[in-house]
């Protein structure tokens, strides 16, 4: 029998908390929408990527329960406050919870699924809520025009306005001195 073929990540923006490279599994190349979560081996780079691959199934379950998590996140990152989008988050959320344990180490805490596929998308609505606590102001989308990905700006000041500063920053530096550059 052979191997499965492991899938490259293709997105552009990778590493983000939980809840916001989950958002991040939509992107733009070339003017065209893509997304990594179209059949279960996007998912499963998705889940691999965020170390949850052993964890979770890549299944049709798990692939349309992470899909609900994704719209929801999306609909209260670009819309705080919007009731439905919090219901939408709250009913992800109502697919699990934290068991408090005792381990050698001291005080822990476990998530517990009645349905283990809801389990990665149950993570990333409860992660969205850790960054909640942390510091909402810094859930970011980048301010270039043609960009949708988000981030959790850890910048020292808190002013980071790019996915990256290599792709949409330099898009927006080059923009702006070719634009004064023609008004010369």
């Amino acid at each position: 029998m052979a191997a499965a073929k492991t899938q490259h990540d293709p997105r552009p923006l990778t590493g983000e908390p939980l809840s916001l490279d989950l958002l991040n599994t939509v992107w733009m190349h070339e003017g065209v929408r893509q997304d990594l979560l179209t059949d279960t081996g996007g998912l499963g780079v998705w889940l691999a990527a965020n170390g949850l691959g052993t964890r979770f199934t890549a299944d049709g379950a798990t692939l349309e329960h992470v899909l609900r998590a994704r719209e929801a996140l999306a609909s209260v990152v670009d819309s705080p406050g919007d009731p439905a989008g919090i219901a939408r988050v709250d009913a992800v959320l109502s697919h699990g919870r934290i068991r408090a344990t005792l381990t050698g180490e001291g005080p822990g805490e476990e998530p517990e699924f009645a349905d283990p596929a809801w389990g990665a998308a149950w993570l990333a609505a409860r992660d969205y809520l850790s960054l909640l606590a942390a510091a909402p102001d810094r859930i970011r989308g980048c301010a270039h025009e043609s960009c949708v990905l988000h981030f959790f700006d850890t910048s020292r000041n808190g002013t980071r306005r790019w996915c990256s500063m290599a792709a949409c920053g330099n898009r927006a530096k080059a923009s702006r001195h070719y634009a004064r550059s023609r008004e010369s």
